[in-house]
C-alpha cells in the first residue's frame, strides 16, 4: 500500500455529519488533487512553447467572431425579420456558429446571414483543426524531453550503472550482455535509428550527443557511473567522449574501442583505462588458433551463449601443481582446455613472447608459448567445457597447500 493509495481511499470515505470530527476528510480529497498539479502544470509549460503561434490563432479567432457578430447582427435584426435583438445575442450565436456546436435556438432567415454563417462554420473547423495541429505538435517535440526526464529519473534510484555511448555492433552485445547480468546501463546515441531499436529493446536510451559535458552530467557520471564505455564506430568521437569523461570524473573506469592501431595511444592519452580493437581480436584469435578445433569450438560456443561452454581464470598458488610448471608440462589439449591467456605480475623473461601486452600493473601474454613457465600469483584464462574445467580446477585446489574453502 502506497502512500498515494491511502489518499485515495481516505478522499473518497463519505463524512458522516453526526460525527464531526470524520469531516476532516474532506481535506484529503484537496489531496488527491495535488497529483495532478506536476501533470498540469507540464501542459502549461507545453502550450508556453507555442505561445506565439497561439496568440496569432487567438487573434483570427477574435477577428472572425468581430466581423461574424457585426455582420449578423446587420443581416439579422429583427427590423430585417430576423430572431437578432441586440449584439449580445448576435455575439452569442458568432460563439455558437464558429464552435460549430448549433444549439438552433437562432437561426438566419436572410441569405446574407446565411452566407455569413457558412462561411463562421468554415473558419471554425478551420480554427480547431490548425488548433489540434499546434498541440499536437508541441507534444511531438516535448516528447522526447518527457521520455529523457524519465530516464534520468530512473537512473536518480541505481546505485551504480553503466553508460554506453554509442549502440551499434558493439554496443549492441554489449548492453545485450550487461541486461543479460541484470546490470543497470544508460545507452547514448545520437543516431536515432539506434535509439529506436534501443527503445524497442525496452532498455535506458537517451537521443543525444555522447561527447557533450552537460549530458554526461545529466545521467550522472559523478554521481552513479561506474564505468563509461566509448564504443561508437568513429574513432575521434571515441577520443572525444573518453577525454571529455575523464575530464569531468578523474576516477571513471573508461574502456574505448579503436577501429585503427594508430588511434590507441590517443585513447589512452585522452584518458581510457583500456582500448579494445574488435577486428584485430577477430583476426588475432583466428591467426593463431588455426588447426585448433577445440579452440574455435570453445570461443564460439562462448559467442553464441552456449551454457556447457565457459571462460574462467584461475589462480596459481605457490607449491600447487602447475607452479614453476611450463605450458607444455601442463597439457592443456590433454585436459581439453585452451589457454587464451596468462596475466602475469612477473615482468617478462629474457625470452620474447610473441604476444605480450601491458596492462597497468601486469602483464596479458595471449596464447603464450609452450616454454613460457607458471609462477605464483599467474592467472589462466581458459576456456573450455563446464566439465573439463571443473576437473581442472578441483585438482588445482587439492594440489595446493593450503586449498581454499569453496564458496
Amino acid at each position: 500500500i502506497t502512500p498515494m493509495a491511502i489518499i485515495d481511499l481516505l478522499a473518497i470515505l463519505p463524512s458522516y455529519r453526526p460525527l464531526r470530527m470524520l469531516r476532516v476528510l474532506l481535506i484529503f480529497r484537496l489531496f488527491k488533487l495535488f497529483r495532478y498539479f506536476n501533470s498540469m502544470k507540464l501542459f502549461a509549460n507545453i502550450l508556453a512553447s507555442k505561445q506565439f503561434e497561439l496568440s496569432t490563432l487567438s487573434i483570427f479567432l477574435g477577428f472572425i467572431i468581430f466581423i461574424g457578430t457585426i455582420d449578423f447582427y446587420l443581416f439579422e435584426n429583427i427590423h430585417n425579420g430576423g430572431q437578432i435583438k441586440t449584439l449580445f445575442d448576435s455575439f452569442y450565436w458568432a460563439i455558437v456558429t464558429v464552435g460549430t456546436v448549433g444549439y438552433g435556438d437562432i437561426t438566419p432567415m436572410t441569405v446574407g446571414g446565411r452566407i455569413v454563417a457558412m462561411a463562421l462554420i468554415l473558419s471554425g473547423v478551420g480554427v480547431l483543426s490548425f488548433l489540434i495541429s499546434i498541440v499536437v505538435t508541441a507534444f511531438n517535440e516535448e516528447i522526447q524531453q518527457l521520455r529523457e526526464n524519465t530516464v534520468y529519473a530512473e537512473l536518480h534510484r541505481y546505485k551504480s550503472f553503466v553508460i554506453i555511448c554509442g549502440f551499434g555492433r558493439v554496443g549492441q552485445h554489449i548492453a545485450k550482455q550487461l541486461h543479460k547480468d541484470r546490470q543497470h546501463f544508460v545507452v547514448l546515441d545520437i543516431n536515432e535509428e539506434h535509439v529506436q531499436k534501443a527503445k524497442q529493446l525496452n532498455y535506458l536510451v537517451i537521443h543525444a550527443d555522447a561527447s557533450n559535458n552537460d549530458i554526461l552530467k545529466s545521467v550522472g557520471i559523478n554521481k552513479g557511473a561506474t564505468a563509461v564505455l566509448c564504443v561508437t564506430g568513429d574513432d575521434v568521437t571515441n577520443v572525444y567522449i573518453a577525454l571529455t569523461s575523464r575530464h569531468l570524473n578523474k576516477d571513471i573506469q573508461i574502456i574505448s574501442r579503436a577501429n585503427g592501431q594508430d588511434n590507441v595511444k590517443k585513447m589512452y592519452q585522452a584518458g581510457a583505462d583500456n582500448v579494445i580493437q574488435p577486428f584485430e581480436m577477430a583476426g588475432t584469435l583466428v591467426a593463431e588458433y588455426i588447426g585448433q578445433p577445440a579452440a574455435f569450438e570453445a570461443i564460439l560456443g562462448i559467442l553464441h551463449e552456449e551454457s556447457h561452454i565457459l571462460m574462467e581464470a584461475l589462480h596459481v598458488q605457490a607449491g600447487c601443481m602447475i607452479d614453476a610448471k611450463t605450458v607444455s608440462d601442463i597439457g592443456f589439449k590433454e585436459r581439453k582446455l585452451v589457454l587464451l591467456g596468462i596475466i602475469s605480475m612477473h615482468p617478462p623473461s629474457a625470452l620474447k613472447h610473441k604476444a605480450s601486452y601491458q596492462l597497468k600493473n601486469q602483464h596479458f601474454y595471449f596464447n603464450p608459448e609452450q616454454f613460457f613457465r607458471c609462477r605464483d600469483g599467474d592467472l589462466l584464462v581458459v576456456l573450455g567445457r563446464t566439465e573439463h574445467i571443473s576437473r581442472f580446477r578441483n585438482q588445482l585446489e587439492k594440489s595446493q597447500p593450503n586449498p581454499r574453502s569453496k564458496r
